[in-house]
């Protein structure tokens, strides 16, 4: 996931604002699980709509979409890297030299 001040540029370049106070609400530590929570869209987009407007709500949803996609691309090269180091243990692959 990247750091919340990308996501201020990601917002500057598609929006011409940064929506930087919506970004550091998102990312805040000790709320940041539950902001994320794809489930919880509809309980936090009335108030973000009310503070940010429409398009701050998708920009809300973009985030979280971009937090996912880096996530998941994260976890494909571990998963990746874990499965052939489990099939050179067992010979099924040989060492990459």
């Amino acid at each position: 996931m990247p750091p919340t001040e990308k996501h201020f540029e990601i917002s500057l370049t598609r929006t011409g604002k940064d929506y930087a106070d919506l970004h550091r609400w998102i990312d805040d530590p000790d709320n940041k699980n539950e902001r994320h929570d794809f489930t919880r869209i509809w309980d936090f987009g009335p108030g973000i709509a009310a503070r940010f407007g429409e398009e701050g709500v998708r920009e809300y949803i973009e985030h979280l979409r971009v937090d996912m996609e880096r996530k998941f691309k994260k976890l494909r090269h571990q998963y990746k890297d874990a499965m052939q180091e489990a099939q050179i243990y067992f010979g099924i692959a040989a060492k990459e030299e």
